[in-house]
């Protein structure tokens, strides 16, 4: 759908928008970090650009275009006022420097980012730092290194050391490439419970494997979808919005830097060793900052004070946290710099209906009927003792009856049943949602896909007729069988897996795994393509493997529903990532079969270093992780690998059909019905009252929050809701200015203080020796949070 077709349709797209709605301040310019990034295009060049008052003069390429121009006018206009619009196709991109950076930058961010994935919370690595630093680094090699020609020892290829100035679209790729490589893995999740749990370690080079052809999976699914969501200019994909401000602010600052792009790198560098040295603190010398539980002070020794106010294990209520890693919280999917307010509202709001309506309701008020296991994502027994869920498997991976009526049925903390209610709801309101709100959309990119079939021999690009599609045609497409291969690749190692029975799920239901992988990417792509939210599904997979399998007498281990949920929500993930960053190329006008090769490298990069990064973690923090040992800050509970324990319990030992006949189950089937009916309420009331933004209330948001078990964690979402309402709501329309002059450049900064952080704490206290920190009054030994009652 492009931006000349009807103002209703245009109103629906925005809703949901990645960016806040509310327009600035009359008098202000829209948002913007443009830059004059290359004005060349092929065979012409630019003339003298005007400016514009945003600050200091910044130089827009819409600005010397006639927006009636039909090239123009079809791209939104908060993406023209960022995006270049004239392209330099000489620009080199897969270079030595590009190999080197992508080897600095992927090896730490894949080890931090695998090592984030067992904590409770966590702050990503980020892909902010990875722009900015690359860039420095590229700058600085593009001055020392040699300008040498290397052959390639036995062929009769050559490359140039330094190929002359650093380039923007090397700067791209190296960040895609880190975005690519330099994150975690799905499938280390059940390779690490099988290694907890059931002392089964997958041999290196299947666990390898496996975990390269998940993520190329993902990447081969992008296929589907990139055909009418990535080149549709009405689909703004506002993260990569987001990384194009910089990478363009960036480029302008290499090629004429101001006194404002001075003062901007100097405030990045400037908070981020700030947020370096002070996450000292709560991550190791003064823990009670994760979680200032203020009613624990007034009263140590009451209960009910404890509970309300405790964020580790209680309430949350008036709790502050000033620990960034449970400010930001990536857990949640609404980052605090670049979600705009509405959607925290939402968020909050799920939080406030969670943990402070219904967690005292179940606690004092009988709600769920089962008073044990509150605050514990873990399976107990009928009298709240913890289950023995492993003695439930035979050792052929079968189900134990006879452990089963020893033990009695297996029940859940209503905490953790309402989570999964939610998480159920949430998937079927994401596949209603688009039906009232985003049909019409899909629908259109997808006519404009099967005219192309009228038109061989021409690429994708030729379908659409704005300026960025137009430069995107003097570089070849990515054809079909690329993708195609690797698929067959991924195909090829999983198959020989399972077949091998090395992952503990039969080998058919891997062909229904990659069907529903398939099914939701164009669905929930153009979800996070107009919203910036991405939609967790795991719960679902692991509901339906269960069903598949019930009945089975073989292939019952519980980690079969990890392994099931691997596969078909990374194609997901996946697909999101490779297509998000395709986006950015497509912004920067990256050719697009470098953007390929960089997308795949960073995978095949960062696996290995993956799995040596679970092999740390589960050898180091065994005890914390099985719960054998209570880690008093809460960061290593192990809280993901117990969901998906019990989940794989539930589903596969038991089976969804005993499961639901059991009582404390009978509510969870309901939440379908929800899921399916709340947008339609909210779409009708959007109807009848327009001007009241109903559409703003997004039902996947607020059941995706609810859904979010807060049983471990609940501090830091005050303290979220306080930092967004100032940096979202206030400064975006108070001070316009200076929101667009530093939001994203401070995004940058805390997400890499934190990570580096992490990164010394590792390698001064954890690395070879393990230090911990004496205990006083910050590090209380009984509890950090001073709540010495708390049940």
């Amino acid at each position: 759908m492009s931006s000349r077709e009807s103002g209703a349709a245009e109103t629906e797209a925005k809703f949901t928008s990645g960016l806040p709605i509310t327009e600035p301040p009359s008098g202000r310019r829209p948002f913007s970090f443009s830059a004059d990034s290359d004005p060349e295009k092929t065979g012409s060049t630019n003339g003298t650009a005007g400016k514009l008052p945003v600050e200091d003069a910044v130089e827009v390429d819409a600005d010397l275009e006639n927006e009636n121009d039909p090239e123009i006018s079809q791209i939104p206009p908060e993406v023209r006022r960022i995006v270049s619009l004239h392209d330099d196709t000489s620009l080199p991109t897969i270079t030595f420097r590009y190999f080197l950076l992508s080897v600095i930058f992927v090896v730490p961010g894949a080890f931090l980012s695998q090592m984030n994935s067992f904590r409770t919370t966590y702050a990503p690595y980020s892909v902010f730092f990875v722009q900015i630093a690359a860039n420095y680094v590229g700058l600085w090699l593009a001055r020392i290194l040699p300008h040498r020609q290397v052959r390639i020892p036995f062929t009769k290829w050559a490359f140039s050391l330094n190929p002359g100035p650093w380039s923007i679209k090397e700067h791209v790729l190296v960040t895609i490439t880190a975005a690519s490589g330099a994150t975690s893995n799905l499938a280390t999740t059940p390779i690490a419970l099988g290694d907890l749990y059931f002392n089964s370690r997958v041999h290196p080079a299947a666990a390898l494997f496996f975990m390269w052809s998940i993520d190329a999976t993902g990447y081969a699914f992008a296929a589907i979808a990139r055909q009418v969501l990535l080149y549709e200019p009405a689909y703004p994909w506002f993260q990569a919005l987001c990384q194009t401000a910089l990478f363009e602010t960036q480029n302008k600052q290499n090629k004429n830097p101001t006194p404002t792009a001075r003062k901007q790198i100097r405030v990045f560098w400037l908070v981020l060793l700030g947020v370096t040295l002070w996450q000292f603190l709560p991550e190791y010398a003064f823990p009670m900052l994760n979680s200032m539980a203020f009613l624990c002070w007034v009263a140590p020794h009451n209960p009910v004070a404890n509970f309300i106010g405790s964020g580790l294990g209680g309430m949350g209520f008036l709790n502050l946290s000033f620990d960034w890693a449970n400010i930001s919280n990536y857990n949640a999917g609404v980052p605090l710099f670049l979600s705009p307010w509405w959607s925290q509202v939402v968020l909050f709001c799920s939080f406030v209906m969670s943990c402070w309506v219904l967690l005292p309701a179940a606690k004092w008020g009988g709600l769920g009927g089962y008073p044990h296991c509150l605050m514990t994502n873990r399976a107990c027994t009928a009298d709240g003792e913890r289950y023995p869920v492993t003695d439930l498997v035979t050792p052929q991976n079968t189900f134990n009856q006879t452990a089963y009526e020893e033990n009695g049925p297996l029940y859940l903390g209503v905490h953790y049943l309402w989570s999964i209610f939610f998480d159920y709801a949430s998937y079927i309101s994401a596949y209603s949602w688009i039906a009232f709100f985003g049909a019409s959309q899909i629908k259109e990119a997808y006519k404009k896909f099967r005219a192309r079939r009228n038109n061989p021999g021409q690429g994708i690009n030729h379908q659409y007729t704005d300026r960025l599609n137009v430069l995107m045609r003097s570089y070849k497409e990515v054809p079909l069988w690329w993708y195609i291969a690797l698929f067959s690749a991924s195909f090829a190692s999983i198959m020989t897996i399972v077949g091998l029975d090395i992952m503990f799920i039969p080998w058919w239901t891997y062909f229904v795994a990659i069907a529903t992988g398939a099914a939701v990417v164009v669905p929930l792509g153009w979800l996070y393509a107009v919203s910036n939210f991405q939609l967790p599904i795991g719960t679902f997979n692991e509901l339906l493997y269960g069903t598949m399998v019930q009945n089975l007498s073989y292939n019952r281990s519980p980690i079969g529903a990890s392994v099931y949920g691997s596969i078909a929500g990374d194609a997901w993930y996946r697909a999101q990532y490779m297509l998000q960053d395709q986006k950015i190329g497509h912004y920067m006008h990256v050719p697009q079969r470098a953007v390929f090769f960089s997308q795949v490298f960073g995978i095949t990069m960062g696996v290995p270093i993956n799995y040596a990064a679970m092999r740390w973690i589960i050898d180091s923090k065994r005890g914390y992780l099985t719960g054998e040992i209570e880690d008093p800050a809460h960061i290593w509970t192990g809280q993901g690998l117990a969901s998906s324990l019990t989940m794989g319990v539930q589903y596969v030992l038991l089976g969804p059909t005993r499961l639901f006949q059991q009582e404390q189950f009978k509510p969870l089937p309901y939440a379908f019905l929800v899921g399916a009916i709340c947008p339609a309420i909210i779409y009708a009331l959007h109807r009848l009252f327009p001007r009241a933004k109903f559409q703003l209330w997004n039902t996947t948001i607020f059941f995706s929050g609810a859904s979010i078990f807060y049983g471990n964690v609940s501090t830091g979402y005050v303290s979220r809701f306080i930092g967004g309402f100032v940096v979202m709501y206030w400064a975006y329309r108070y001070r316009y200015q200076l929101w667009a002059k530093y939001n994203f450049i401070l995004a940058a900064a805390f997400d890499a203080g934190f990570n580096l952080n992490m990164l010394l704490i590792f390698l001064i206290f954890g690395s070879a020796r393990v230090i911990g920190m004496p205990n006083w009054w910050g590090n209380d030994a009984a509890t950090v949070e001073k709540c010495y009652v708390l049940e």
